[in-house]
């Protein structure tokens, strides 16, 4: 799983060969720090299949407010530059994968 946000966010999303989960956070929030070791588990799962990106709110706020981000946790799968689907709160991995797999 990848923690580091790219310089060229929007263009790794165009870009990018397979679909991106990115995971909206902050350390604040600790439904967060719930859903984070799920998040964990499905890149695990999931590896070669997708990318897993995890993006602080806190540090970046335009690229949360961009992507119209209103509670956390949000995670959004992205494919080939857009968004295919989103979820809110700190779900359990099967619900999370079930939300998922159909996108992949």
């Amino acid at each position: 799983m990848d923690k580091t946000l790219p310089s060229g966010f929007s263009e790794l999303l165009s870009t990018h060969d397979k679909p991106i989960l990115v995971d909206f956070w902050a350390d604040w929030c600790q439904p967060c720090h719930m859903v984070s070791p799920v998040v964990k588990q499905l890149a695990q799962d999931w590896r070669g299949r997708l990318t897993v990106i995890k993006i602080n709110t806190e540090e970046k706020p335009a690229l949360s407010q961009q992507h119209k981000i209103n509670s956390l946790p949000t995670l959004v799968l992205f494919k080939a530059g857009k968004e295919a689907h989103r979820v809110s709160g700190a779900l359990p991995l099967a619900q999370l994968k079930n939300e998922f797999e159909k996108f992949l």
